[in-house]
């Protein structure tokens, strides 16, 4: 895709919110140029290596959202690294940074810094609690505070993390959404501006019915394991004749009596405890025990096929390698050599999307270029700062 192909970003992000929104410009044809800080080794994702994984300086986890983007590596503590940046952000349209409270300052490259060089910049600064807010955002922190590790887990356990830095993934979306917006008003303004997304509000935000059960109905919402705290039977799992967990996500009156036709339990929707939502919620448990006799008695296969005729929402749980054995998952697949990644965009038909992006950069493997075509900075210039440390 090209869609954006006038579009120069400048990335000053790193670990998965920040960059999971340069890898977006990048899907849709920006160029985007990630700026790397040498006297830290770059993006500290680059380390974040599980147990046994044997990658170069491009780890699984730099691998997730870094396709498409050429790198440059600069040492921003010193002024001409920082001018270097500064040089490129008088040429960028969209700067996304996500840095720690005061670090941006410290370094010159603040919004109040770069749009004196370039007032129609669009700067995208993700932070943990609100720029005002000097405290450090992680996500797993984020989501302890927001409520939603409070929630996650089997009823009277512990609290769980979400396997994955979910609230980072929201942040970023509400950041790509907060950009769209200022690149729309800039072509009616020639203004550029600031658009802050924290991660707190973000995941507040994300709450959705969870927050509105308390706001709303007053109800504190606890740990339900998967079970739907509003609907029944929905997110509860069950185990098939051939031992696989199956999920139901029964949304209504009609796909239940449904369910209970294909399960040859016709008796059970018309029974007082189960007829209604409310009442199936309410006898959740009793209702688990005879769809739980029920599905034990039918293979996977063949109740997957069931439920798929007759429109009921339901579905195996799936292990990570499984869900790349679908057809849907493979249409997003990123592949260069034996380097994979995954697409972050997938609103518009997957058939018309570019099938190849640049795959992620090394630590600054694009210096000598950028500094050249960007910047005009002689053979000579270039050796004479990487002899001095101050890009790499």
């Amino acid at each position: 895709m090209n869609q954006l192909g006038a579009i120069k970003v400048l990335e000053l992000a790193s670990v998965l919110a920040g960059p999971g929104v340069g890898q977006f410009f990048a899907e849709l044809g920006a160029d985007v140029i990630k700026v790397e800080n040498l006297r830290t080794g770059g993006d500290v994702t680059r380390t974040w290596k599980a147990s046994g994984e044997a990658t170069d300086d491009r780890s699984a986890y730099f691998c997730a959202v870094n396709w498409g983007k050429r790198s440059i590596a600069l040492d921003l503590s010193r002024k001409e690294g920082q001018k270097i940046v500064q040089e490129l952000a008088r040429q960028a349209d969209i700067v996304i940074a996500s840095y720690k409270p005061g670090d941006s300052e410290k370094l010159g490259v603040d919004y109040k810094s770069l749009s004196s060089v370039n007032n129609g910049l669009i700067y995208g600064q993700i932070t943990g609690y609100g720029a005002e807010n000097p405290k450090v955002g992680y996500d797993a922190v984020v989501q302890a505070e927001s409520g939603f590790m409070y929630m996650n887990g089997e009823p009277g356990g512990r609290s769980l993390k979400m396997p994955v830095a979910l609230i980072d993934v929201l942040a970023g979306h509400h950041l790509k959404e907060g950009l769209l917006l200022a690149m729309l008003q800039r072509q009616q303004t020639g203004a550029g501006r600031l658009v802050e997304v924290s991660l707190l509000q973000a995941a507040i935000s994300s709450l959705a019915n969870q927050a509105t059960n308390w706001l709303v109905g007053k109800k504190n919402p606890g740990k339900h394991g998967s079970a739907h705290p509003n609907i029944a039977p929905y997110g509860d799992i069950f185990s098939t004749a051939d031992n696989k967990e199956f999920l139901l996500a029964v949304g209504n009156d009609r796909q239940f009596r449904d369910l209970c036709h294909l399960l040859r339990r016709d008796d059970v929707p018309s029974d007082s405890l189960f007829q209604t939502n409310e009442s199936r919620v309410r006898n959740r448990q009793a209702l688990n025990e005879i769809l739980g006799k029920a599905i034990r008695e039918v293979d996977s296969v063949e109740l997957l096929k069931k439920v798929n005729n007759a429109k009921i929402p339901a579905g195996l749980i799936r292990s990570v390698d499984q869900v790349f054995e679908m057809p849907e998952a493979k249409e997003l697949l990123l592949q260069y050599d034996n380097v994979f990644g995954v697409r972050t965009f997938v609103s518009d038909p997957v058939s018309l999307q570019d099938s190849h992006l640049p795959p992620p950069p090394h630590l600054g493997e694009h210096t000598t270029i950028i500094l050249a075509e960007s910047l005009n900075y002689s053979s000579e210039m270039t050796m004479n700062l990487r002899s001095a440390g101050i890009v790499g």
